[in-house]
Order: structure tokens, then sequence, then C-alpha cells
């Protein structure tokens, strides 16, 4: 028996796995902002789930930076009481079984990677927009290596400010994200017409943040998921392919860029493939 789990800044989700291919239906639940509710919540689900069978491991992705050696949070804006919490010490003992955890969006990109629109490639490079930006690069079905992870939502795009003519650092994250749409336009993405003329700079934006990810990630695909890249409505795939290969001016061919098709389940998916790398090492 096998538990997986998906630590967001709003929801978490606890599954459990027989044979870590598919999972039963997730317990559900708004994350507790305080570190102890949330690790009570976490092994609640997981005994429900479990139904007295012993727990072999457990694995998943948490929101935030983590700490090196992925024993917790390192660094957070929003669960800043889970911060420096033994977040695996503490499930590993409450379970008596190993667990490991990554940053929750490089898990969903694994989750694409092994099961969603990335399987089948090499080098995936999966991206997030939403209301943040991250990403991750997995290599051979595995997140790879890094001393701490990845953080592309923060690479500076406009370095003389020329854009929005501001003092903010203008990043990929502060210029493509729904929170910095809504910023600048004062109502939610959701609101704003489909075809409001806005949708495509975001693409063209976008695209600039592609082309450096293309140039040092040399993925095979790009996978792309988030609010504003597959909700309703959100930035065309079609224009983001459009303007990529617009800045790459040839100097590379553009890889496919394609939506993630995993949705919700991205982040338990993910849980699987981590437990599956873990147990073949």
């Amino acid at each position: 028996m096998y538990i997986i789990f998906d630590i967001g800044g709003t929801k978490t989700r606890v599954a459990a796995s027989e044979d870590l291919v598919s999972y039963g239906e997730p317990i559900k639940f708004n994350t507790p902002l305080n570190y102890e509710e949330g690790l009570a919540a976490i092994a609640k689900a997981a005994e429900e789930l479990s139904k007295g069978q012993k727990i072999d491991d457990m694995a998943g992705g948490v929101r935030g930076r983590l700490r090196p050696d992925r024993t917790g949070i390192m660094a957070e804006v929003v669960l800043t009481d889970w911060v420096a919490k033994p977040l695996v010490k503490d499930l590993s003992e409450r379970f008596k079984s190993p667990v490991y955890i990554e940053n929750d969006t490089a898990v969903v990109g694994l989750g694409e990677t092994v099961f969603g629109a990335g399987k089948g490639y090499d080098i995936v490079a999966y991206h997030t927009v939403s209301t943040g930006v991250g990403g991750v690069r997995c290599v051979d079905g595995k997140i790879d290596r890094a001393h701490i992870g990845f953080e592309i939502g923060h690479q500076i795009i406009d370095v003389d400010k020329s854009i929005f003519g501001n003092d903010m650092v203008h990043t990929l994250e502060n210029m493509v994200s729904g929170t910095a749409l809504q910023e600048r336009r004062g109502v939610k993405p959701y609101e704003i017409d489909q075809f409001d003329p806005v949708w495509d700079e975001l693409a063209y934006y976008l695209a600039i943040g592609l082309r450096n990810t293309i140039l040092y990630w040399s993925p095979d695909v790009i996978v792309l998921g988030g609010s504003m890249v597959v909700g309703d409505p959100r930035i065309f795939r079609e224009d983001i392919i459009k303007h990529t290969e617009k800045v790459l001016d040839g100097f590379l061919p553009c890889p496919p860029i394609l939506d993630a098709t995993l949705k919700d389940e991205g982040g338990l998916c993910g849980g699987m493939a981590l437990l599956r790398e873990r147990l073949e090492r």
C-alpha cells in the first residue's frame, strides 16, 4: 500500500495506490495554514485510505522551496507556518515508512512526463502559468538533478523596464501570471474577454521565457499547464507557438509545445512516478 499526496497552497489531495499505476478516489481538503493541523489532516486521510493496511512508502509534492535534503520547506509565502518544520520526519515516524517529497510543481511536471502529455519524450520541460509561474526539467522519466529546485518564473525578461515602466522587477512571473494580470487590469483573469488583445501580449512575453527554456534546457517537448494556459479564457497555445518560433528566429527549431492533460491529477500521478523512481534505485 502506497500513499501519495499533493499539498498545495489552497488544496491538499491524498490518495492510495496498490500498484503505482493507478490510485483510488482521493481525499481532498483545504490546506491548513497551521502546520500541526495540516500534518494531522494528512495523517487522518492516510489512515482512512490505508484501512489498517501497512503503508510501505509515501511520496508527493509540497508547495514552496524545499530544503536541499528534501526534508521540508525552506521558504514559502503562503504556508509560512510550514517553513522549517520536519515534514518528512514527522510523517515517517507516524507511519513507520519512508517518505519522499519534492516541490509541488516539479511533481506535477513529473506526472505529466510519465503519465500525461510528455509521455514518450526523453527530455520534458514543464511550465505552469497560473497565479504564479513555475516549472521543472525531467529527463528519462525523472526530475532532473538540482541543488534546490527550478525557479523559471523569476527569470528577468524586461531588463530596462521598458514595457511597464515602473519599479517592479520584470520577471516572467510578474509579466504573465494571473496575479500580475489582475494587478494591471484590476479584474480577475477569467473576467477578461478571450479576444482581448492582452492574451496575445501575454503569449509574446511567455514566448520569450520559453526561448530561454529551449536554449538552456534543450527539451524534446514543452508541456504547459496552469489556469492561464489551459483554462477559459486562456493564452492560446497557437499564439504561444507562433511567438516562440518568431523569437527563436531560426536559431533553433521550436520543439512541440503541448497542453498538459492531467489537470488536478498531475500531482498525484507525479507522486506515483516519484515512488516508482525511488523503488527502482
